[in-house]
């Protein structure tokens, strides 16, 4: 076995022995309510045909008495005339730049006959072109139903002839009487905008440019101007790095306006030189997650060690024993080590200090543009409205009165500005505010560039027409600059002219092909400066408190750009396994202490304590308390951009949490929380689709054990292949068969390769796979009753580091959460605490594509077989719903289409509306309810492939097959590879015959497509 150490999924089954049974028992517990998920019988019309009453004797004896109804019937319309670059059933790909103020990526979209409907990372941009869970998510966003569609004055619909009129009195006013204009806009570094802004001010010598974030990054800015003397974020690289600490920053996340996921994952690739990570912070967050070591303290105690950690590697020794081992360890590496932090601009100075001593390769000097916020500035502008001296404030998308602690003060003193005008996407409180509205393009719909950071120009284009009345604002500031109906209003010609001089001899649509493109700006960053002083103290004067709160972005939600976007909503955050929510996190040992309770209830459905949270005075009401392993005692945490107001169904789900961030400090003290009395539920998916307590489902081995032991050596191999004992001797499981194998070298037979070392729990390929294949959003009840519709989950595994002896109960037969209630450490210990500070393993799960598929063999109507390229099929049209495929799958990834999800006002998400089925794929059929649905590894999308090979009378190529699996080809880390196992030459080949590949529950003998590689730990296991 490649570790002794248990996994568990959550502490309740720690708690309770017998869970896993319980689980196991009441998979299908739940008596249908049939009248319910017939849906609206107007609509599906009601006459009864056989296989319908098939169908409902599939779910209930009790069903067969009422009626059922057929799938409706949609004609479609052919084209009279069919666009020139249109071919009906062939996608078209444009490259463009995701760009919402908060996430950036150089991505391609795809559209299918002038309809975006999935985006893919741009290959040609690298770390650039990677695309988070949002980024994925954010086709989605164009077709929200709650959007703005109309310009509106003093809250009436308007023609932009009308609103445009009312704007240029009010500047036209402001500028007679020397009161400021004033653009308000989230950080956006487009040279053009930029260049167009300083025309507009030409014109309006009073106008001003601010910028405000909700998510303003300002602690780290501030660090940047004071140690580099330039308001610029610095870029990191970690590939050439094999130490990274991190002080409360999540790098793998938000930090720094960008994800290290790729350098990261290339720098931990097993071996000598592999990257160790050391993660010091309080909140389980998704770095330390990943880390190999991982250290939880209360923020001020985080603090305390980092000064610790400077004071040692300057010199000046340290007697903290943890800050000893980290600064040792540090200066082993010197160069090749890197230290990150985050929560305070004096951690992040110390940081950087740090990283200048030790000189740092992973400092690239390249500046990262992304976020312009400076907090000096937007209080001078405060100050501006409250004197009276704003004649007309525009706001860009960005909603101060939800986002900033003093919102409410800022909705107050607008009644000062004569002219209100709000670019907006929402009905927002700004939007309520405001005289004029103009609804704000999405960025498929609109032209621009960005420049994101040192020598990069992205270029945005247009994928679709815009949906509704909608502008852009350079489109707005060129019709207020020019006058209406000029000419010149034109941002395409704009940008193209505008572009010449960046471009250089870069043609603009050669560039526009690109998507990314060089650029002349060559700014670099070099240490100018830093108080380590000032900084230590700033530390310091953090006051201790019995409790702390730590405030961050999920990987969901971020700073709450997206927070109408139910595919993000329904995404359960990597490490609590709960969607639909955010939640006060909190440790086991101070939930006992504080009566926080997190119980089961006879469905196995998780609720938990209420409480008010107090911060500072600040108090926040009706806050859910989730029981968080690894969170540190003394510590909570809180995720912000939930609990919109106004801002779609959607979007009001969840807590403010704004409300506590003063913009710059992440971490507050000060923290009271008082019982309100009430429960709350919580939907979360880990506690379903169990393995039935299994042993090992996620494999692990230390970084030593991995180079030093052989795999399969015989007593202390961390991989042994698995083996039977048979009457010709023993074989292995492989070449054991109970049907005679068919020929699979003809042609190309899929697999699909998973790197557990490289996986970070991201959800990017979940969401990637949601738009690919139509999987349905079901909402907070449906999850909570397990019934997601995910073709692709990631589990989360906690493991105890303490070794225990738990061979002896495998032999008896016990399964291993059997064994928790009973289990010693080698001193004889009982173990007590396994959820204090848990090692996390981060596992996708599929359909496996099993060779012996133990879903065929049961299926009474041949719905699910096998195809020659290793697929499992389904072929919906002849599927019952007996769900006897799903009982006899091991790896429970099979869903049951309990109800129509399309077009049912009880599931009133993107499928129950015209703009919002836009989204769906046309290539793959939406299910209709009594089927079964799971994984096809994007079978439409391998055939196109290979039909398009066939048509060039070529061979498919390696690169072609990686990105027909969408998991695969978003993943940013590279931990999924797909391809053929038939081509000799395929990267999923080389890495079939690593030591570290194994099959998930191979003992069953199902021989599946899908395989693993065992997780390598760099640390020493003590």
């Amino acid at each position: 076995m490649a570790s002794n150490k248990i996994q568990f999924r959550s502490i309740h089954e720690l708690k309770d022995p017998a869970l896993n049974n319980k689980l196991a028992q009441k998979e299908f517990q739940e008596e249908i309510p049939v009248e319910d998920f017939l849906g609206d019988a107007e609509k599906n019309g009601s006459s009864t045909s056989r296989r319908d009453f098939l169908k409902l004797l599939g779910f209930s004896t009790a069903a067969v008495t009422l009626a059922a109804c057929e799938a409706p019937v949609i004609k479609t319309i052919p084209y009279v005339v069919k666009p020139h670059d249109i071919i009906p059933g062939v996608p078209n790909y444009y490259a463009s730049t995701y760009f919402d103020g908060f996430d950036f990526a150089s991505v391609l979209v795809k559209t299918r006959e002038g309809r975006p409907i999935k985006i893919d990372p741009n290959p040609v941009a690298g770390d650039l072109g990677k695309t988070n869970a949002r980024a994925q998510a954010s086709v989605l966003s164009l077709y929200d139903n709650d959007k703005v569609k109309q310009p509106k004055l003093d809250g009436k619909d308007e023609t932009f002839d009308k609103v445009d009129s009312f704007v240029i009195k009010g500047l036209e006013e402001a500028k007679a009487s020397g009161k400021k204009i004033v653009l308000l806009s989230h950080s956006f570094a487009s040279p053009t905008f930029k260049k167009l802004f300083t025309e507009f001010k030409a014109k309006y010598p009073t106008a001003e440019l601010v910028t405000y974030d909700a998510f303003p990054y300002s602690a780290s800015l501030d660090a940047a101007q004071e140690v580099f003397g330039q308001r610029a974020l610095p870029v990191y690289d970690l590939k050439g790095s094999e130490l990274v600490v991190s002080f409360q920053a999540d790098f793998l996340g938000d930090y720094n306006a960008a994800s290290l996921e790729t350098s990261y994952a290339a720098a931990r690739k097993p071996g000598p030189n592999m990257l160790r990570h050391i993660q010091v912070e309080s909140n389980m967050s998704l770095t330390g997650a990943n880390a190999d070591s991982r250290c939880r303290l209360k923020p001020s105690a985080v603090n305390k060690t980092l000064v610790e950690v400077y004071n040692a590697i300057v010199g000046g020794g340290t007697s903290d024993k943890t800050a000893a081992e980290i600064a040792n360890e540090l200066k082993a590496k010197g160069s090749k080590a890197v230290v990150f932090a985050d929560g305070s601009k004096g951690a992040q100075v110390l940081a950087h200090l740090i990283n200048q001593k030790l000189g740092s390769v992973a400092f690239t000097g390249k500046a990262n543009f992304l976020k312009e916020f400076n907090a000096a500035r937007y209080q001078e502008f405060l100050g501006w409205v409250n004197a009276g001296q704003v004649g007309v404030l525009i706001t860009n998308n960005v909603d101060p009165i939800y986002s900033h602690p003093k919102g409410e003060d800022f909705k107050k003193s607008l009644t000062k500005v004569p002219y209100v005008v709000a670019v907006a996407d929402k009905k927002n409180e700004m939007y309520k505010a405001a005289k004029a509205v103009i609804p704000v393009a999405n960025w498929l719909e609109s032209w621009g560039d960005i420049e994101p950071q040192t020598g990069v120009y992205s270029l945005m284009q247009p994928t679709i027409q815009k949906i509704y009345k909608s502008r852009q604002i350079e489109e707005s500031l060129l019709v207020w600059k020019n006058g209406k109906n000029n000419a010149a209003n034109n941002y395409y010609d704009y940008l193209k002219a505008s572009s010449a001089s960046i471009l250089g001899g870069t043609s603009f649509n050669k560039a526009l092909y690109n998507g990314i493109n060089t650029s002349t700006n060559s700014t670099t960053l070099s240490y100018a400066g830093g108080n380590a002083a000032q900084a230590v103290a700033e530390l310091g004067s953090f006051k201790p408190s019995e409790l702390e709160l730590v405030l961050y972005t999920k990987t969901s939600m971020g700073d709450g750009t997206q927070a109408n976007n139910p595919w993000l909503q329904e995404l359960p955050d990597p490490i609590t396994r709960m969607s639909w929510d955010n939640y006060l996190t909190i440790s086991p040992k101070d939930a006992e202490k504080f009566a926080i309770d997190n119980d089961l209830n006879a469905r196995m459905q998780l609720d938990g304590s209420i409480v008010n949270l107090t911060v500072n005075g600040v108090t926040i009401k009706d806050v859910p308390v989730f029981i968080q392993p690894g969170q540190a005692e003394g510590s909570v945490g809180l995720a912000l951009g939930y609990g919109k107001k106004n801002s779609g169904a959607t979007a009001d789900t969840g807590v403010n949490a704004y409300p506590l961030f003063d913009g710059s400090n992440l971490v507050v003290s000060g923290v009271k929380i008082e019982k309100t009395g009430e429960d709350h539920e919580f939907a979360g998916i880990q506690l379903q689709n169990t393995l039935m307590g299994r042993y090992e489902i996620a494999k692990e081995v230390p970084l030593a054990d991995f180079i030093n032991v052989a795999f399969d050596d015989e007593h202390k191999g961390w991989n042994k292949p698995l083996e039977y004992h048979t009457i010709s001797g023993a074989l292995p499981a492989r070449k054991i068969d109970l049907w005679d194998a068919f020929d699979d070298t003809d042609g190309p037979h899929f697999n699909l390769s998973i790197d557990l070392n490289s996986c970070t729990g991201c959800g990017a390929c979940v969401i990637a796979c949601q738009a690919e294949n139509n999987v349905p959003v079901v909402g907070k009840e449906e999850v909570r009753m397990s019934r997601d519709m995910y073709w692709l989950r990631i589990d989360r595994y906690y493991s105890s580091r303490q070794k225990v002896e738990v061979y002896e109960g495998l032999k008896e037969g016990m399964a291993v959460p059997e064994l928790y209630g009973t289990a010693f450490n080698k001193e004889g210990g009982a173990l007590n605490h396994p959820a204090d500070n848990p090692d996390v393993i981060f596992q996708p799960v599929m359909c496996q594509h099993c060779n012996h598929a133990p879903c065929e063999t049961v299926c009474p109507v041949a719905a699910t077989s096998h195809g020659k390229q290793g697929q499992n099929h389904m072929a919906y049209n002849r599927c019952i719903g007996t769900r006897y495929c799903a009982n006899n799958c091991p790896y429970k990834v099979r869903r049951f289409n309990w109800f129509t999800y399309n077009l049912n006002d009880k599931f009133d998400f993107n499928m129950n509306n015209d703009l919002g089925r836009m989204v769906l794929n046309p290539d793959v059929v939406v299910r209709t309810r009594g089927v079964m649905e799971k994984c096809s590894m994007c079978i439409q999308e391998t055939q196109a492939t290979i039909l398009a090979a066939k048509r060039d009378n070529r061979k498919v190529t390696d690169d072609e097959f990686k990105k027909s699996c969408a998991c695969a080809a978003a993943c940013s880390t590279g931990a999924m590879t797909f391809g053929d196992m038939n081509d000799k030459e395929s990267e999923v080949r080389e890495l079939y015959s690593s030591n570290r590949r194994y099959y998930l529950l191979e003992e069953i003998g199902t021989k599946p497509n899908v395989f693993y590689h065992t997780k390598v730990r760099n640390r020493v296991e003590k």
